[in-house]
């Protein structure tokens, strides 16, 4: 079993899917990383976005045997690298181009803060996109759990 911790300024006691917003890096779902200090961060970030909130971090334990199992459609990008890149170009552009993947469950890196002006330099041609993935490359430990479909949700439990 693997702990995932999830950082907000509300403890979530119910997961729900249609909070989640559009154009993050692997599409609009639940986020959640195996790293405290990670969600610590993202905790203290959303708490900062309003008035007399405070970071809360909600844990989940997770079998993330269903990784490498074939119940769920799972992509796991292990490193940074190109089809990551894009993949994560896709996700930014959902709102103006209607993709949606169709991956219940998508683990790998974090993109860097910047990875919009990166994104936007890609698209018109500035930058490679060996150069973007240097770019992308958040500079340190991180990772990011994606549930998108019911079915991933199911596979988690709160502690």
């Amino acid at each position: 079993m693997l702990k995932l911790y999830h950082g907000s300024n509300v403890a979530i006691d119910k997961i729900d899917l249609t909070m989640g917003h559009i154009n993050k890096d692997f599409g609009k779902g639940f986020y959640l990383t195996t790293l405290l200090s990670q969600a610590n961060e993202m905790a203290k970030r959303k708490a900062n976005q309003y008035l007399d909130a405070k970071p809360i971090v909600t844990t989940f334990l997770f079998d993330d045997a269903v990784l490498k199992s074939d119940e769920l459609n799972v992509k796991v990008f292990s490193e940074v690298s190109e089809e990551w890149a894009m993949f994560i170009l896709q996700n930014r552009k959902a709102s103006r181009t209607g993709f949606k993947h169709d991956y219940d469950i998508v683990v790998g890196p974090i993109a860097d803060d910047g990875v919009v002006q990166q994104l936007d330099l890609f698209e018109m041609g500035i930058i490679t996109l060996p150069q973007l993935v240097e770019a992308l490359r958040y500079r340190e430990l991180n990772d990011q759990y994606f549930f998108g479909t019911e079915r991933a949700i199911a596979k988690l439990t709160r502690i």
